[in-house]
């Protein structure tokens, strides 16, 4: 591949395929590792949210900065939250994701993983030191949400 003339979104593209030596290679042009898309999605969470572990590590190793919020507030950590995709979450968790940042509804990442009933990310997050007495804007906390859902092995998680 020929990436003499690159763009951010020849970077995108390569991060939604996962593909890894196109990343180098596009980094290596002075493509900013932590640029995002017109909705703020960075190339990392476009990694993460399609499961690209490989991608997702070289990302993070380049100094990918995994608490970056869209338009929305959202994080890439929460993407993989309601995913349900642990090995990239403990890859973010690794490399410095917070993980009790809020999106624009005051959601975090254990609220996701609740709602989506990703009880082996509950888990996770919780083991990592998650706050589970964060409230969104509707007022709910983690185990507000557990009940909301009929989600009662997170319950029993977070008690």
């Amino acid at each position: 591949m020929d990436f003499t003339s690159s763009r951010p979104e020849d970077l995108f593209d390569a991060a939604r395929r996962g593909d890894v030596p196109a990343l180098k290679e596009l980094l290596a042009t002075g493509l900013d590792v932590n640029v995002t898309t017109d909705k703020g999605f960075s190339v990392l969470t476009l990694v993460a949210y399609g499961d690209h572990q490989e991608a997702a590590r070289f990302l993070l190793e380049a100094g990918a900065d995994p608490n970056i919020q869209d338009a929305s507030g959202n994080s890439a950590l929460m993407g993989v939250s309601f995913k349900g995709y642990v090995e990239i979450a403990r890859l973010l968790l690794q490399h410095g994701a917070n993980l009790d940042l809020q999106n624009s509804t005051g959601g975090t990442a254990l609220m996701f993983a609740i709602q989506f009933g990703r009880n082996n990310m509950v888990q996770l997050l919780l083991e990592a030191g998650a706050d589970k007495n964060i409230a969104d804007a509707r007022g709910y906390t983690a185990c507000g949400l557990a009940v909301q859902q009929g989600n009662d092995e997170a319950l029993s998680q977070l008690e």
